[in-house]
């Protein structure tokens, strides 16, 4: 199982494909084990993609301290001294993303080129959904709280009228790990660490390429936050896709686009 592990911290993370390397940050709760997950698409065929469990989640370490935005951050940059990795192309999706701007910020020379996927800067520049206001929600109850917010023409009729597909969404959103010592713990930390993510002041700095990716219909990372980010970091490339917070799987032209963008 590799690992790399600095202080009282370990990281899991899992290295497929072929192609120059990718270093893939996911969003909130992500947990490598739960399928199908980024080496199931087609980022492998175009790259070594390089994924982790972020601290507090899945098979990494899980410490029971405040977590920041800064941490996870340093983390991945970490990862890739580990690897023996200096500049690569990074994708930051969700909540990974929130960490791709921090990783940009902090430590820019490791970061070649730049995908942002629905994501938010936080502070004046708008933030995304307030995870941790729905603490208190879990299973089936989150899903279907989060199922019109995620996609925003996914309203109660619409639910009513695809039974089929929403099976398959209420399945998905179970979570196989979630009685697992420090799951629970490990989550709060990550949606604290969310609710404090503000880099709006320091988007200038971003000296690299970077590419924002969004759905149309995303009510987590809303479009109007989309373009405020675009116009705060130099040359972005903002790019809208026919979905909402899952467009990557919704509207086949993303990847290819986003794949592109990361080769050029």
């Amino acid at each position: 199982m590799p690992t790399t592990t600095f202080g009282d911290i370990s990281l899991y993370y899992e290295r497929q494909g072929a192609g120059a390397p990718l270093l893939f940050i996911s969003g909130t709760g992500g947990d490598l084990r739960r399928e199908p997950n980024v080496f199931a698409g087609p980022l492998p065929k175009a790259f070594e993609v390089i994924a982790y469990d972020q601290r507090g989640l899945g098979r990494s370490s899980k410490p029971d301290r405040p977590y920041s935005m800064a941490d996870y951050a340093d983390d991945a940059a970490r990862l890739l001294d580990t690897l023996d990795l200096d500049s690569i192309p990074v994708m930051g999706v969700s909540f990974g993303g929130m960490v791709a701007q921090e990783l940009v910020l902090r430590h820019p020379s490791r970061v070649k080129r730049l995908v942002l996927a629905c994501t938010s800067p936080g502070g004046a520049g708008g933030a995304s959904f307030p995870f941790h206001e729905i603490q208190h929600l879990t299973g089936q109850a989150r899903t279907l709280h989060l199922t019109p917010i995620s996609d925003t023409r996914h309203d109660a009729a619409w639910m009513a009228a695809h039974p089929d597909v929403m099976e398959i969404i209420l399945a998905a959103g179970e979570d196989p790990f979630a009685d697992e010592p420090g799951h629970a713990m490990g989550a709060r930390r990550q949606l604290e660490a969310r609710a404090d993510h503000d880099t709006w002041d320091r988007l200038a700095q971003i000296a690299c390429p970077v590419m924002i990716a969004a759905g149309r219909y995303d009510g987590i990372a809303l479009p109007a936050t989309q373009e405020k980010m675009a116009s705060r970091i130099p040359g972005a490339r903002l790019q809208f896709f026919e979905g909402g917070h899952l467009f990557m799987i919704q509207d086949r032209a993303a990847m290819p686009a986003m794949i592109g963008f990361l080769n050029e």
